[in-house]
């Protein structure tokens, strides 16, 4: 079997993609690294505990020491999803991202270079791109202009990767997607942090004037678009990822309180994001025509399902919020450790 090593896999996109990729591929196995940290939840892949082609190592990917023993052996891809990506905490302290994002990305880079792998997938943002006037969409020759310590260690991410195949002629592709949503997602994200608090009748806190614009795209098509980089990517070459959904966020919640049925007065506003980026959009032309990708999933569809799987899961949002979430890995490791 082929060895691939997925960073970050007990994240929200991370554990998608594990389940999707085992589905696909039948002749791999998977070391699923991550080092749990608030937003990793291995109770994203507790349907998985019995499957025998995938294998969780609790490791620390800034940490040479503890991420090179899984190299001893031949590696054929590593797909790196690890990162901290939540934008407000970056603003608060941009140092856990300076680390994991650019000190991981460096560690992965070197083992995986002396190890010769196959392909190496960097799975990166659209926020490195800056942000976008009233028209006009990002493409893969967009300038790097990020704008918050979260975006910025993430372009710093993309440049090692980008100086590897230059100068090693190392085999990585890069994507850039837009704002992803979708089941197991970390409920200080938007929409998950919206529906949770609806579903209770709580105040949703919307940011400035709400006229930011997103553009949405479903996990799994997010996914689908990464697996078709590994599969057919070109080495040295980006991929954008977008579901050609713009909405506000004045959009977004309007529409998230009508399918829960629930009254405008339960929007807050609160004072704005600094540096908020206003516009966020995707030309995902080149993944479609080269990688023969393109979005499936329609948004109304989407976040319908999306709004029943926490209505279905309000016991795994409940222990997410309080931080319970955190006892399951010491229920089903900690003996080991």
């Amino acid at each position: 079997m082929k060895r691939v090593i997925i960073t970050g896999g007990c994240g929200f996109i991370g554990s998608n993609f594990i389940r999707q990729f085992l589905k696909i591929e039948k002749d791999i196995q998977i070391i699923n690294i991550d080092s749990l940290t608030y937003a990793g939840n291995l109770e994203n892949l507790k349907d998985l505990e019995k499957e025998s082609r995938l294998i969780f190592a609790h490791v620390d990917i800034t940490k040479r020491s503890e991420v090179e023993p899984f190299f001893t052996e031949p590696v054929d891809s590593v797909i790196h999803f690890a990162a901290e990506s939540h934008v407000d905490r970056s603003i608060l302290d941009s140092g856990p991202f300076i680390h994991t994002n650019i000190v991981g990305t460096q560690v992965l880079l070197d083992l995986s270079k002396k190890g010769n792998v196959r392909k190496f997938v960097q799975v990166s943002t659209d926020e490195v791109y800056g942000s976008l006037g009233s028209t006009g969409f990002f493409t893969e020759s967009t300038p790097l202009a990020p704008n918050s310590p979260y975006s910025a260690s993430k372009a710093g991410a993309d440049m090692l990767v980008r100086g590897y195949c230059h100068t090693f002629g190392f085999p990585a592709v890069i994507t850039r997607c837009s704002n992803n949503y979708g089941p197991f997602q970390f409920p200080e994200k938007i929409i998950p942090l919206f529906i949770s608090n609806l579903l209770n009748d709580q105040q949703v806190p919307v940011y400035g004037d709400g006229l930011q614009i997103r553009d949405w795209i479903h996990v799994l098509d997010h996914c689908s678009g990464v697996y078709a980089a590994w599969k057919n990517g070109k080495a040295g070459e980006v991929y954008n990822f977008g579901g050609r959904c713009e909405l506000t966020n004045m959009e977004l919640t309007k529409t998230l309180l009508r399918l829960l049925g629930k009254p405008d007065s339960l929007i807050k506003y609160v004072q704005d994001r600094p540096g908020h980026d206003r516009r966020y959009a995707i030309d995902c032309a080149k993944a479609e025509s080269e990688l023969g990708w393109a979005p499936l999933v329609k948004f109304e569809d989407g976040i319908r399902e999306t709004i029943s799987w926490y209505q279905e899961h309000s016991e795994w949002v409940a222990r997410v919020r309080s931080g319970a979430y955190r006892e399951y890995y010491h229920k089903q490791y900690g003996s080991r450790l």
